[in-house]
């Protein structure tokens, strides 16, 4: 018989993975990984930004640190479903860790919005590159990304995104994640501030995925 996860397990689990994220070969720009989330949730944060959008910000680069999905759990139990290790490494080998890390998050039983603003570089990456000049896509910037977060939006896809009802969350999101590089001068509040903000959206969350 499967031992129901409670919501401070799931916010537990996800918190781990941040946690244990700078152990590995993985920065952003310069910065480590936790770093980089806090840093980004926090200008979320000092924009008015709701607690939805604040842990999407926390949670933006979870995809990279996701553990094989027969290691992910939800309430009942080792979740079976149609998303397979195939579709983990999939999206993986193709950069699409935005893909991967909302829908672990899905499984966890975060909500809706926050899940689909963490799944949404795909679309916003590409989207604000368009807009910046050759002339200022240096490195460290946030037009110098993997080609499949650059590659141009088709026009089907670009007129689908502006009508997102989430579209001015999904483009500052990024906006947030790039600047969030270049702001170290002020030590950001620790990832228990977020505790009980992510605590309540899974708790919001599960009520909704059950």
């Amino acid at each position: 018989m499967s031992t129901i996860m409670t919501s401070e397990q799931r916010v537990s689990k996800v918190f781990q993975l941040l946690e244990t994220a700078d152990k590995k070969e993985h920065t952003v720009g310069k910065m480590l990984p936790l770093d980089h989330a806090l840093r980004t949730a926090q200008l979320a944060k000092n924009e008015g930004s709701d607690e939805e959008t604040i842990l999407a910000a926390l949670f933006l680069n979870i995809g990279h640190f996701v553990p094989p999905p027969e290691q992910w759990s939800d309430a009942r139990g080792p979740i079976n479903i149609s998303f397979t290790v195939v579709d983990v490494v999939g999206n993986i080998s193709a950069g699409k860790y935005d893909k991967v890390g909302a829908e672990y998050l899905r499984q966890l039983g975060f909500s809706q919005k926050t899940y689909e603003l963490v799944g949404s570089q795909a679309l916003a990456i590409p989207f604000i590159v368009d807009r910046i000049p050759p002339y200022q896509r240096t490195p460290g910037t946030i037009a110098v990304k993997p080609p499949t977060f650059t590659s141009p939006l088709s026009s089907t896809e670009m007129r689908e995104f502006k009508n997102d009802p989430l579209f001015d969350q999904k483009v500052q999101l990024v906006k947030w994640s790039d600047a969030a590089t270049k702001t170290t001068e002020v030590k950001p509040p620790t990832l228990d501030a977020y505790r009980d903000m992510a605590i309540r959206n899974v708790s919001m969350g599960m009520r909704t995925l059950y």
